[in-house]
């Protein structure tokens, strides 16, 4: 029987050696990284050439719909020589360096989980630069969800377990306890939290499944809806004589984008809000969701009052927010 149970042991360290000779290891650390950072593994010369700049111009862009300008990735630059040790445990990576190979794809959970760590070699500078503007699209997609993942993963710690979105929407999101429902009303929930210098918002709201039927109207249609939204809900500061209310920004058009919100249709816009009579502003972010199986478009906004404040992460936690919806829930 012992003689057995030695074999049987000598068996599983066997394999347990083969695992880690073939790079395989059961166990990876949790990832580390401040949210929205990017971690560019380069060398020092050709992070100063016009390589470094491809990636600068990439990935340093100024996010969409902020009141101004703020790098949609926080980067930091190392040598390969330093990639080592807990620096590889760096969520969101970006590897490049001249090879004999030209290739670019993306890696995932390599030394830490979740991790991906976007890899691009080139035989020159010209093949590196062609490979960061073709990929960078799909690997700006692929850090950020990422990061929308991470932050949704770190908010399950704590969450809002008040009902308002379930009574009158039949959903559910992933809110921290921070926020709290502070307006509701037949179809209208307002939810904000306080920030050092303002405050965070989210609010949920439906429309009749046949709105927005012409794309000629479109953005204009979405800038009425918010209006009316913002005049029936979002009041300001008394001013006398006027009706202050929230508004879209009148000197610039929002951002529209195609997208996808908990497996259904959406329109994402990105913008800027402003007071009707009053010198307030901030960004917002909305979700118009084809929701047909109630018939309905779902509305889902974020935005944020923070004067004098850096607001990209703000934003992105409001981003990771609605997101995180889900439909139908059981009651």
């Amino acid at each position: 029987m012992k003689g057995k149970l030695l074999v049987y042991f000598l068996a599983i360290l066997g394999l347990s050696v083969a695992c880690k000779e073939d790079g395989k290891v059961d166990y990876l650390p949790e990832s580390v990284g401040a949210m929205n950072t990017l971690t560019v593994v380069i060398d020092n010369e050709l992070w100063k050439s016009s390589v470094g700049d491809a990636i600068r111009e990439n990935y340093t862009a100024a996010a969409p719909g902020l009141t101004w300008d703020e790098a949609q990735f926080s980067v930091t630059q190392i040598p390969q020589q330093i990639f080592t040790g807990s620096l590889q445990n760096t969520s969101a990576v970006l590897y490049i360096m001249e090879d004999t190979l030209n290739i670019a794809h993306m890696k995932s959970n390599m030394y830490a989980k979740p991790q991906k760590i976007g890899v691009i070699k080139g035989r020159n500078k010209e093949e590196l630069i062609t490979n960061i503007k073709k990929t960078a699209p799909e690997f700006i997609a692929d850090f950020k969800a990422l990061e929308i993942g991470k932050a949704q993963k770190r908010f399950e710690k704590s969450l809002n377990k008040e009902k308002a979105l379930e009574d009158k929407f039949n959903i559910a999101m992933k809110i921290p306890s921070i926020y709290r429902v502070g307006r509701e009303e037949d179809n209208f929930v307002w939810i904000s939290r306080e920030i050092q210098k303002g405050n965070m918002n989210i609010i949920a709201y439906t429309m009749p499944w046949d709105s927005f039927q012409s794309d000629s109207t479109f953005v204009q249609d979405i800038i009425l809806m918010r209006d009316s939204i913002g005049k029936s809900f979002i009041g300001g500061e008394d001013i006398p004589g006027k009706n202050n209310h929230m508004i879209t920004e009148k000197a610039f058009s929002p951002y529209v984008f195609p997208a996808e919100v908990s497996g259904k249709k959406a329109a994402e816009i990105r913008g800027i809000w402003e007071m009707s009579a009053y010198p307030m502003a901030g960004p917002f972010l909305t979700y118009i969701i084809n929701d047909k199986e109630n018939n309905r478009k779902l509305i889902l906004e974020g935005f944020v009052f923070a004067p004098a404040t850096k607001k990209r992460d703000y934003m992105f936690e409001l981003e990771a927010i609605l997101k995180s919806v889900r439909f139908n829930v059981k009651k």
